[in-house]
């Protein structure tokens, strides 16, 4: 199951168990869940579990899904998921103090396409600045 697969990541586990709660993640928990989730769970899903949020419904989840697909965000990386947390109140990642948690890379299997991806807008910027 997609939401078990999302488990095995301590941060997505966190973030899935306050959803569960109806604790509000803060705008930039909801972001990650929604840029790391859409790559594991089916759009519905994507847009019902952020909706447990206090400070959000079926209608602000469902705008996020869609910005999260249209823009075609990848997973952030730790320093990403540090800065936004360091912006609210909600701690996106339970152990911040360990420098291998809360890592998608490390700690979920990101499908291949979504690294393929990153590598190709990778090599395009270092291109870029060639110029």
């Amino acid at each position: 199951m997609p939401v078990d697969d999302l488990r095995q990541s301590p941060m997505m586990a966190h973030l899935l168990d306050a959803l569960d709660r109806g604790e509000d993640i803060g705008h930039y928990g909801r972001l990650t869940f929604a840029m790391i989730g859409r790559h594991f769970v089916d759009r519905d899903e994507l847009v019902a579990l952020p909706a447990k949020d206090k400070d959000t419904d079926e209608g602000k989840a469902k705008s996020l899904v869609m910005q999260v697909e249209e823009r075609n965000y990848n997973p952030p990386g730790r320093a990403r998921i540090m800065e936004w947390q360091a912006q609210q109140d909600f701690p996106i990642c339970p152990n911040p103090d360990d420098p291998d948690a809360c890592n998608p890379y490390r700690e979920l299997t990101i499908p291949e396409a979504v690294l393929e991806d990153i590598e190709e807008y990778r090599e395009q910027k270092f291109d870029a600045t060639a110029e």
